[in-house]
């Protein structure tokens, strides 16, 4: 790898590309609606998975009318951190939080200034909003039940990051303070309680009525968890797919003129599903021949449908740039559903949810644009991350990306706008998750290295062993030495993309096993 030769093809490229795209569309920005799914793997879309046990037709046009990455990534493996880097461009793990995710009440891990996609965009003129899961932390009134008042609004949230319009919920629905938050206020505060119950038709939990006037541990049988979350009167799980997709049509409805006019939106969509708990509508139920799970994917496919027929009744859908991921893997059911059903959501690769392993974070990664996408219904199997769509879309948009903002972020929108485009994306970095092991990809190349002292690292050929089962790290040092030099190099110069260095939030942190402070510190501007 000769990473300054990569780094000036990069540079070319991404020139060649903002030429083509201002010929094509000058002055036509396209409307951006970002829609994101919450576990879900790569075999869950039936077009990328001919064994799939359930149809995705929804997702199939994404994929048919457009483009499939299918060597594409989420940063991380769960989910805090996953979005933390489509929002920002830039790995989580810069950030203080190392591992795992942020409850429901945190401090927003985007502090005020950092640039994200909705701001950048806000500052190309357009309105910007989100609708569904934040999990990115929010500062609420009070410090608990015990002295909240919703009067009040909520602070440091979706409308401080660059979002006009928001609503949505917090966080997982396991982590509570669970309400329909529209803007900064729930119009029915969550001043009830609950907590998970048994769900009767599959291995998770269900979140529902009746619930409860005090926060005191449950005595209710049905509770698989006996402690209190704040709940809101009028909340209930099974409806966050079909109240997000009619909040996210109405904000649009009410922006289509503008956009027809000239001003653009943005549209940040995360959905809920197909996330424990694992709850689909009963005229869902017997779809598919992957039980509940896969009725619950059914049902994400239908309101991703009914986006599609948005757009299209409003005379907006050929200038609409629909891009559609997931956060990381499936959920560790993903085995018993092998056995039980035949249906692999992993798509075949190793592990799920959690993993640094490729079923940990290669996730479904579509991209729909009738006006913009020549010879749609192509497939691109080179390597590209879901920190790369911030600088994509200000490449799209005709915006450069300053030094301190979206430092992992490597636009592929040459891959969009020209069939005959030549893309390499520079080393790519993923993140196993509580475990925080790394895994850095350039090209076939993939090396595993664990967060404990005494590991080796591990080394894979993903074009010849795709399912990642056998280590040939012995068999090659030199590019185990090679791999090894250029993470280093990007976690310690504080970004992947060309530009002036930039620091992490922390110094040295323990997880980084291969590396000590001193040299940490040596290799550090």
């Amino acid at each position: 790898m000769n990473i300054k030769r990569l780094i000036s093809t990069s540079i070319t490229s991404a020139s060649l590309s903002l030429s083509l795209f201002s010929s094509l569309h000058a002055n036509e920005k396209p409307n951006i609606i970002l829609i994101y799914t919450d576990d879900q793997g790569y075999g869950d879309v039936s077009a990328l998975n001919p064994e799939a046990k359930f149809k995705t037709p929804h997702l199939d046009r994404l994929v048919n009318e457009g483009i499939a990455f299918t060597n594409g990534h989420s940063s991380d493996s769960i989910c805090t951190p996953s979005r933390y880097g489509l929002l920002t461009g830039r790995y989580a793990w810069r950030t203080k939080m190392k591992r795992g995710v942020l409850g429901a009440e945190a401090k927003c891990l985007i502090p005020d200034g950092r640039m994200t996609i909705p701001s950048m965009l806000k500052e190309q003129g357009y309105q910007t909003a989100m609708v569904g899961k934040w999990h990115l932390g929010m500062d609420f009134p009070g410090t608990s039940h015990q002295d909240r008042d919703w009067s009040k609004p909520v602070k440091d949230m979706p409308l401080d990051k660059g979002f006009d319009y928001f609503y949505g919920i917090p966080a997982s629905l396991n982590f509570g303070v669970l309400a329909w938050f529209d803007g900064r206020y729930a119009k029915v505060p969550p001043v009830l309680f609950s907590g998970k119950k048994e769900n009767p038709r599959y291995v998770d939990y269900r979140i529902m009525p009746p619930y409860e006037k005090t926060a005191e541990p449950s005595k209710d049988p049905t509770r698989t968890i006996k402690k209190n979350f704040e709940i809101a009167e009028d909340f209930i799980d099974n409806q966050c797919l079909t109240r997000f997709t009619d909040k996210a049509i109405e904000w649009m409805t009410s922006k289509t003129a503008d956009a027809k006019n000239g001003k653009p939106f943005f549209l940040y969509l995360p959905y809920t599903s197909p996330h424990y708990p694992v709850c689909p509508l009963p005229e869902f139920h017997g779809q598919g021949e992957a039980g509940p799970y896969g009725e619950f994917v059914i049902e994400t496919d239908y309101h991703v449908g009914r986006i599609l027929q948005f757009l299209k009744d409003s005379g907006i859908d050929d200038n609409t740039l629909v891009i559609y991921s997931s956060d990381n893997g499936p959920e560790q059911s993903w085995r018993s559903r092998i056995k039980e059903t035949g249906h692999d959501s992993r798509g075949g690769f190793r592990e799920g949810k959690r993993s640094v392993y490729e079923g940990g974070h290669r996730v479904p990664f579509l991209i729909r644009w009738p006006k913009g996408i020549p010879k749609a219904g192509r497939t691109w199997d080179g390597l590209v991350g879901q920190v790369d769509i911030l600088a994509t879309l200000a490449e799209l948009t005709g915006h450069k990306l300053p030094d301190n903002a979206g430092e992992d972020s490597q636009s592929f929108a040459s891959i969009l706008t020209d069939p005959t485009a030549e893309h390499q994306r520079l080393p790519l970095i993923n993140h196993g998750n509580p475990t925080a092991d790394y895994a850095i990809t350039d090209g076939d190349w993939k090396l595993v290295i664990r967060s404990k002292k005494a590991s080796t690292p591990e080394l894979y050929h993903l074009t010849k062993d795709q399912t990642e089962a056998n280590d040939i790290a012995k068999e090659n040092p030199e590019k185990v030495n090679e791999l090894i030099k250029a993470i280093n190099t990007i976690i310690t110069q504080g970004r992947t993309t060309p530009g002036a260095a930039q620091p992490n939030d922390t110094g040295y942190w323990k997880q980084l096993s291969w590396l000590t402070k001193e040299e940490y510190d040596k290799l550090t501007p």
